[in-house]
């Protein structure tokens, strides 16, 4: 805007009101864009042999984006009080420090949230400890209807993004229209799991980059045992320490009415070997979220190697790769070691997000 102004000696003084303002200016960016940026795919860190270019629909940095916010996102829930990162915490490699998980209006679920990382990966693709969901996404929309965890329907929880007018451009970006589908929210959320990642360990500095200096010798000891006398490599294999099986190893037997309080795998697959099976949990980050097993009923990683030392809890479906081990104190104490030398130092694609789009 331009003003013509008197001066002192009569003369007319031409002023440019806010023209190079204008012409400087540029739309601002939402709160909610510029706390969490759309950014390239994270580089698998030192200790996963792996790539994105090796899965059949990569993560795209639009879709992770977009699924970091839905991830966090608590208006997915039916009251909007919980979301996925309730109960799979970052900062407790993405499970939690509780034996099982808190739902919608304080509810007590009756297993402990597993970790997903490096999950991008996985051996087989069973989900969750009893392996009922075939993938990332399916794992996903389970909780969101699940009445104990989150609570709602799909049906509302697209409504309910639906009525977030700031929502639509992003699924615009990631998607190529700005619809939203339950389909669509949960490929996003996968998408974003995809790229949790851990490693850079002390463990892979050792073993990958031969720096002795990078653990302890009770660590070496304790790798000795984890593939040697100890066994645990049977089932604790491959980059992220697990075989994606089933197994029984008597957690939950009650000898007394020779049943099992949680049957696992079993009431999915209504197989008889299968009762009172669970999925191998990974090992990457383990020592970030005790309790463990999947009723969080051993307290600490000593008293997991103790039940393993044991030979587990007798019962008629007890896995026959399970049996006493005959490790002495020290040798618990390295094992423990071993697997504490696990916890990685790379973090990736784990920013808490707290500003949503609106």
């Amino acid at each position: 805007m331009t003003r013509w102004l008197r001066g002192g000696g009569g003369g007319l003084l031409i002023v440019a009101v806010g023209l190079m303002a204008a012409c400087s200016s540029k739309p601002s960016v939402p709160a909610w864009e510029a706390a969490n940026p759309i950014e390239p795919l994270p580089t698998p860190p030192l200790g996963i042999n792996s790539t994105f270019s090796e899965l059949k629909d990569p993560p795209t940095p639009a879709r992770v984006r977009l699924g970091r916010w839905l991830y966090f996102d608590p208006r997915l829930s039916k009251d909007g009080t919980v979301s996925c990162a309730t109960c799979h915490v970052p900062a407790d490699g993405f499970s939690m420090r509780t034996a099982v998980a808190t739902g919608i209006r304080g509810q007590q679920g009756t297993r402990k949230p597993p970790s997903f990382v490096n999950e991008a990966w996985t051996l087989y693709p069973f989900f969750f400890w009893d392996g009922r969901a075939a993938s990332l996404e399916e794992q996903a929309l389970g909780p969101i209807a699940n009445p104990v965890e989150m609570g709602n329907t799909h049906a509302v929880m697209v409504q309910t993004l639906e009525q977030v007018k700031g929502y639509a451009p992003y699924f615009q970006e990631a998607f190529g229209t700005p619809g939203i589908t339950k389909e669509r929210v949960v490929h996003a959320i996968a998408d974003f799991e995809r790229t949790v990642m851990s490693g850079n360990s002390p463990y892979d500095r050792w073993r990958v980059n031969h720096d002795e200096s990078a653990v302890s010798d009770a660590v070496k000891r304790g790798y000795a045992l984890f593939f040697g006398k100890a066994e645990c490599s049977q089932c604790h294999l491959g980059d992220n320490f697990t075989d994606s099986r089933f197994h029984n190893i008597g957690i939950g037997w009650d000898a007394a009415t020779k049943t099992f309080k949680d049957e696992g795998r079993y009431a999915i697959s209504h197989q008889d070997a299968d009762r009172g099976a669970f999925k191998t949990p990974m090992l990457r980050d383990v020592a970030l979220h005790p309790p463990y097993m999947h009723d969080g009923s051993e307290a600490t990683l000593e008293d997991v190697v103790e039940h393993y030392n044991k030979g587990g809890q007798p019962n008629p479906w007890l896995d026959p790769k399970i049996r006493p081990l005959h490790l002495t104190d020290e040798e618990v104490h390295d094992l423990v070691a071993m697997m504490k030398a696990l916890t990685g130092d790379t973090r990736t694609s784990t920013k808490v997000v707290t500003s949503f789009p609106q």
